[in-house]
């Protein structure tokens, strides 16, 4: 067991000294969780974007309050990013190891609002959960991360040094962050880079995250008239870009729910034997899991698991489809233009760069001559991969057997963030510390952190700083 010195000079467990702190200081933590649930920091709004700087000030005196110094509020952008919040604490001194805690503070849309049980932008505490946008993804699990910081700091020992960096932008996929973290490099050098946005497969199987898809997306428009067409005069003697969209779509994968674009899978690296044998462990109830989906089957690459298809493999998705008149009744026209927007979640070792390029040349295939196409990439985020036996991976793993009774399983998260490049601009390895549980609706209506995983969080990441600071 980690052991950290009172003020008064003894030594006691992380855990016990942070436990007491939260019976002191639990009623306090949640409303101030609750505040800052209520703003709607929406980055994919733009009039939200005050909402969003609201945020970044609340948070930045969450910093100040819990004890860290030279806290800022950075921009991202000349005339129209949104703000990340920085602030550290150093006083561990030169020989201690430093920890960066990633985290963000803006949040998703809220629609459909008429599926939501209670407005999401007033949060509300009731069996044990505490609902709300943001709640879960990612106010609420970095909340428990000040938190902890805050409480080692009122116990008079914090035995890393701490920096925070929460970005205003992750929700819109982090288009100023990798600028950011290259301006900021030497301010934000660490020797672990600690995030939690991250989940765990159930509350009594605690797992570690370790690893996450990369994600490109694509619109694709195609434009084969000037204008929509009469169907009568027009139809049958004329491209019509519904069916054409229809039959690209269709032929993105093959009769195996293997994506057909050619060289997709050649980069693809294998797991470890490790890796292998922890998915195995999992105990995955596929009916469970489609009725928490909303599902009556499964589909996807054939011969991969459950896991394998929305962990370690990679997808191709088509997110929407625009074409032609869809109100009531019917409108006689072969519509002049049409799109569609396709994601690719990628793994280790695939390359934005490579897999796009060949996806455009793909459509260049698939258009016929005469029909006018546009392809747009819209952002590039690599896959991120930590080994499960790198050092820093077995001091987590510690602490949150520590404080859930049990050592945790590998998983990788299916989504996608700006790891990837926190890990390569920052080169230090990065641990993902999340509590969040497949059912709490990230993204959705009705999101929730349920709360005894918040204080299981807190007290972790208190045990994940007494043994950084361990072993120097």
């Amino acid at each position: 067991m980690v052991e950290v010195r009172s003020h008064a000079g003894t030594l006691r467990p992380v855990n016990l000294v942070l436990g007491d702190w939260v019976d002191a200081e639990r009623d306090r933590i949640v409303a101030t969780l609750c505040d800052w649930l209520r703003i709607p920091s929406i980055s994919a709004h733009p009039e939200r974007a005050a909402d969003v700087r609201r945020s970044a000030q609340f948070a930045a005196g969450l910093l100040r309050d819990a004890g860290l110094e030279r806290v800022e509020v950075l921009e991202t952008a000349a005339g129209g990013g949104l703000p990340s919040v920085y602030g550290e604490h150093l006083g561990a001194g030169p020989g201690a190891p430093t920890v960066l805690v990633y985290g963000h503070h803006d949040v998703q849309p809220v629609d459909p609002l008429e599926e939501w049980t209670s407005p999401p932008f007033e949060p509300v505490l009731a069996g044990g959960e505490l609902r709300g946008r943001g709640a879960i993804d990612d106010k609420g699990q970095t909340m428990f991360q000040v938190e902890a910081v805050r409480g080692l700091l009122a116990a008079g020992h914090l035995p890393v040094n701490v920096k925070f960096l929460l970005e205003g932008e992750e929700e819109v996929g982090s288009p100023n962050f990798e600028a950011l973290l290259e301006a900021e490099r030497e301010r934000l050098a660490c020797d672990v880079v600690v995030v939690s946005d991250t989940d765990m497969w159930a509350p009594e199987v605690p797992s570690v995250c370790v690893g996450m898809r990369g994600l490109i997306a694509y619109g694709v428009s195609l434009r084969t008239a000037p204008v929509d067409l009469h169907s009568g005069l027009f139809g049958g003697a004329v491209p019509n870009p519904a069916h054409l969209i229809a039959r690209m779509v269709a032929a993105l994968h093959d009769a195996e729910g293997r994506v057909a674009v050619p060289g997709f899978y050649d980069d693809v690296r294998p797991l470890t034997e490790a890796e292998e044998a922890s998915l195995r462990e999992i105990p995955v109830d596929e009916a469970a899991w489609m009725e928490m989906a909303g599902v009556r089957r499964l589909e996807g690459e054939a011969g991969r698991s459950l896991l394998e298809r929305i962990w370690t493999r990679p997808t191709c998705d088509v997110v929407g489809i625009a074409v032609g008149y869809a109100g009531a009744g019917v409108k006689t026209i072969v519509p002049a233009h049409g799109r569609f927007t396709a994601t690719f979640r990628l793994v280790p070792d695939q390359s934005p760069d490579v897999v796009g390029a060949a996806f455009e040349a793909w459509v260049g295939e698939q258009v016929p001559e005469g029909v006018d196409v546009e392809v747009t990439r819209m952002g590039g985020v690599a896959p991120a991969l930590t080994p499960v036996d790198h050092p820093a991976m077995t001091a987590l793993c510690q602490a949150v057997e520590r404080v859930w009774g049990k050592a945790p399983l590998f998983t990788r998260i299916g989504g996608s963030g700006p790891e990837e490049a926190l890990g390569r601009i920052l080169a230090a390895p990065v641990l993902y510390l999340g509590v969040a549980l497949p059912d709490d609706r990230f993204h959705a209506p009705n999101e929730r952190m349920v709360m005894d995983q918040f204080w299981k969080g807190l007290l972790a990441a208190g045990e994940l700083y007494g043994e950084l600071g361990r072993r120097g």
